[in-house]
């Protein structure tokens, strides 16, 4: 059953504007309009499904159309109150959502109520002479042939009566009917009123699509129909100018939709109103093009942003577009003047058609004010905020997990572990840089990543040509705490011997403290020549080997690797030892973050 016969409680409202309505709608012809709310194939289906909305509204009409099927409307109305009801009875539920508004064109004999009069060549309803009693409603058998189908109505206006009435419009109504051409997606060009062939066409295919002549030019009734239907969903919309001082941003929001939450610097949210499943926010700070730029790589970090979809970036913009089977987000964001301003819209593929009209004003409106953002004084840099998770309120897509790697080519290639790799959907480096798996060796348990756009690395590891021995003191750089920390930890210890416990080559035992996140990190002398790669702890059937107790790669297993990866290993001869800050710096500058996400 229709909403509207489920909701009494408002329809004494409803009844007294019916009332007032009738009172005061314009006498002329081209003035009147109709909600049409229904239509059925058969008039069997059609008589009781207007008698169930006779129980609700007083002016339910029934006409033939010339398609042959039978609508039920709800009028006759001026044109201004014809759009103000259906704006108020679609936003009550009172009337199914796809209800529009018709010119009556379209009708030809009344089914309902009985005695109703006919439409006039105008589409206006005729008063029936009192000579005349009510024709009865007759079954659907008994109605005469409806073949040939009765002449169509001529409008009020002939082709070149219309284009008359179309000259004499002001700038600003030839463009509002090109904008209202474009919010029900027939017109994509500019909004500047000179009606050339897209304007033209635009007409032609809104005509067509609701059965008349595709002139391409419209008549004056025609126009109002256009027009209304446009205010009535816009009014649904709720578009409001909202001029949001702290964020410095003004723009045209559907209030209807969303409503203001909180701000989060840079963000100012606003949530979902009325189930919409809605949300817009607006991105308002201080910035220059590092702080641009890194906006850019945060956002990708978000859970809400789903990782498929276009991206776009400039110098001083970007655009994103992500899309799953159940989230939908665009973002487009600006640098300007020392700001960085814009608007993310979140949503599912299923609301995709408003969604678009809703884009379409948020970008026509869009307007940064001033010199004014969101004060990010108390805000951490983005990309602690990004790793602690917080982004002031979104959620923040994690990785499954988080290894160490080290640069092994000018051009960005990393090494780090199989383990770290082979089961991943998505490889990052350094939460940002997404990679490919170049080359890996499930015997030695190494790999080699490929960035997907080449890096320019601090530093690239250089291996030591001679064999380390037994007691070299030994240092581990890596993340241990996995994404928790932004940069990476040294952890200091001792090279055991070479070889593994049951006299394994290619491996290094080590004495030190490692964690699980360190595994794939660098193993490097005091001289910061790299030794090795530390390796994986392996789970041991039986035996339980002290938490010290750590292997590493050797240097050669690794040199053989890159070559068949045609990676030329670097080398050093270099023996003397560094500064602890020196060493710290080289170490650091190699290690990087490597991410596996579904």
């Amino acid at each position: 059953m229709n909403p509207c016969l489920r909701r009494p409680a408002l329809l004494s409202i409803f009844l007294a504007v019916f009332a007032l309505i009738f009172l005061v709608l314009p006498a002329r012809a081209q003035d009147r309009i109709w909600l049409q709310i229904e239509a059925q194939p058969t008039l069997d289906e059609a008589i009781s499904r207007a008698g169930a909305y006779a129980g609700a509204f007083p002016n339910v009409v029934g006409y033939r159309l010339t398609s042959g099927w039978f609508a039920i409307v709800l009028g006759p109305y001026g044109v201004a109150e014809g759009a103000a009801a259906l704006t108020a009875l679609k936003s009550e539920n009172l009337i199914p959502p796809d209800s529009f508004i018709v010119d009556g064109a379209k009708f030809t004999t009344p089914y309902f109520p009985e005695g109703a009069p006919a439409a006039d060549a105008a589409g206006t309803a005729a008063v029936a002479p009192e000579s005349v009693a009510p024709a009865p409603v007759t079954p659907e058998a008994a109605l005469p042939d409806p073949e040939p189908e009765p002449p169509v109505a001529e409008p009020e206006e002939t082709q070149r009566e219309a284009f008359a009435s179309e000259a004499a419009l002001s700038p600003e109504d030839k463009r509002l009917l090109q904008v209202a051409l474009r919010w029900f997606g027939y017109y994509k060009g500019a909004i500047d009123g000179a009606y050339g062939p897209g304007t033209r066409g635009a007409m032609a295919a809104w005509q067509k699509d609701l059965g008349l002549d595709a002139t391409g030019v419209l008549t004056s009734r025609q126009r109002a129909t256009l027009v209304a239907n446009y205010e009535a969903e816009r009014a649904e919309f709720g578009f409001e100018t909202v001029e949001d001082g702290p964020a410095g941003i003004s723009v045209t929001l559907p209030l209807a939709l969303v409503e203001f939450d909180r701000y989060d610097p840079p963000f100012a949210h606003y949530t979902a109103k009325n189930g919409s499943g809605l949300s817009i926010v607006l991105i308002s700070q201080p910035g220059d093009q590092a702080a641009f730029g890194g906006l850019y790589e945060l956002l990708q970090t978000l859970e809400a942003i789903p990782a498929s979809g276009d991206r776009q970036k400039g110098k001083s913009e970007f655009t994103i577009h992500g899309i799953s089977a159940a989230h939908e987000a665009h973002v487009r964001v600006g640098l300007k003047n020392g700001l960085v301003k814009g608007w993310m819209l979140f949503s599912t593929p299923a609301t995709a058609e408003r969604d678009a009209r809703v884009m379409e004003v948020l970008e026509q409106s869009f307007t940064p004010m001033a010199e004014t953002a969101l004060d990010l004084a108390s805000a951490m840099p983005l990309d602690e905020a990004a790793r602690r998770g917080l982004i002031s309120g979104l959620a923040v897509k994690k990785p499954l997990f988080s290894r160490s790697g080290f640069y092994v080519s000018d051009r960005g290639d990393v090494l780090t572990t199989q383990e770290a790799v082979e089961s991943c959907g998505k490889i990052t480096l350094e939460r940002q840089w997404q990679a490919t798996v170049l080359q890996a060796d499930p015997e030695t348990g190494l790999a080699v990543l490929r960035p997907q756009v080449p890096l320019a690395p601090p530093v690239v590891a250089a291996f030591a040509t001679a064999s380390p021995l037994a007691g070299t003191s030994i240092a581990i750089a890596g993340y241990p705490y996995e994404a928790r920390l932004p940069s990476p930890v040294l952890t200091y210890g001792m090279l055991e011997e070479l070889g593994g416990l049951d006299g394994e080559t290619g491996v290094a035992r080590l004495s030190v403290a490692a964690r699980a996140g360190d595994a794939g990190g660098p193993v490097l002398d005091g001289s910061g020549a790299v030794l090795g790669m530390l390796l994986p702890a392996e789970a041991t059937a039986g035996r339980q080997l002290p938490p010290d107790v750590a292997f590493a790669a050797d240097a050669a297993s690794i040199a053989a690797l890159l070559g068949r990866a045609g990676i030329a290993a670097r080398t050093t001869t270099e023996t003397a030892s560094l500064p602890p800050e020196t060493l710290t710096r080289r170490a650091t500058g190699m290690t990087v973050l490597v991410s596996c996400w579904e």
